[in-house]
């Protein structure tokens, strides 16, 4: 699943459309990633808009366009944003096209676990204003994360950093790689983290989401080379730093690698 990184690298995937008009949106009507939304009134009030600007939070985009019309993207699982020529023709999997003069910009979701928000007006929509602040924001601070920690005493560490209330865009290969940054185990519970270890747990945290957006999220590139992501994938992957196995367990219902030795 795309975390805050990922999403980052698609938003800007449309950006090939800015200040342009929308000639004509398509859409794959009655999918489940349309829930809640008035599909004739989204596709009517995009054509003749103008996208303006957009910008991303946790896993949650939101495009802008002109008229008060806002347009949120989830990407699930599966979903993607990409550029097309203006004449392509909708897909199976594509479910959201917004045609312009030189190109149409192109969402499509494979598994349909994605969703679509919309709506019309100056303010902006709660789907949006209610986000948590993101972790790399000044509103993310230690007593904020330490509160949280403290209220799921009885939580695995790992499983905490997967809350997205808490913790918006870190997904499962983040956590991992947060948790071997800081030293931790994963399975260690929250109410067992003394005042050094959620030190290190919330400054880490920025600094990994930090690195994830300039790289992964500026043009895909790949992190560090030190980072534990380039072994967690490999069944036979190694610790960076002391060569150790990685050991794996599921935690928090998500698979998870950590080294015995640097995470005790």
């Amino acid at each position: 699943m795309p975390e805050l990184a990922e999403v980052e690298f698609f938003r800007k995937q449309w950006d090939a459309g800015l200040r342009q008009k929308v000639t004509r949106a398509e859409l794959h009507r009655g999918q489940r990633i349309f829930r809640g939304v008035n599909e004739s009134r989204l596709a009517a009030a995009l054509q003749g808009s103008t996208y303006l600007d957009s910008e991303a939070r946790a896993k949650l985009m939101c495009f802008r366009f002109s008229r008060g019309v806002w347009l949120g993207i989830h990407l699930g699982m599966t979903g993607k944003l990409r550029v097309e020529s203006p004449a392509f023709a909708l897909g199976k999997h594509d479910h959201l096209i917004l045609v312009q003069k030189k190109q149409a910009l192109v969402f499509s979701d494979p598994r349909k676990f994605g969703r679509v928000h919309f709506h019309q007006g100056m303010e902006a929509p709660t789907w949006w204003t209610k986000l948590p602040p993101a972790v790399t924001s000044p509103e993310f601070t230690l007593p904020l994360m330490t509160a949280f920690l403290q209220r799921r005493a009885r939580l695995a560490v790992k499983a905490a950093l997967l809350v997205q209330s808490a913790f918006p865009g870190v997904g499962n290969w983040m956590a991992d790689e947060i948790l071997w940054q800081a030293g931790i185990d994963p399975r260690v519970l929250c109410g067992r983290l003394a005042a050094k270890r959620l030190t290190a747990l919330w400054q880490t945290a920025r600094e990994v989401c930090t690195v994830a957006l300039d790289t992964i999220g500026a043009d895909f590139s790949d992190p560090p080379e030190d980072w534990l992501i380039h072994q967690r994938w490999s069944k036979t992957g190694v610790c960076p730093r002391d060569g150790l196995p990685l050991k794996t367990a599921t935690i928090g219902g998500r698979t998870t690698r950590w080294c015995p030795r640097c995470q005790r």
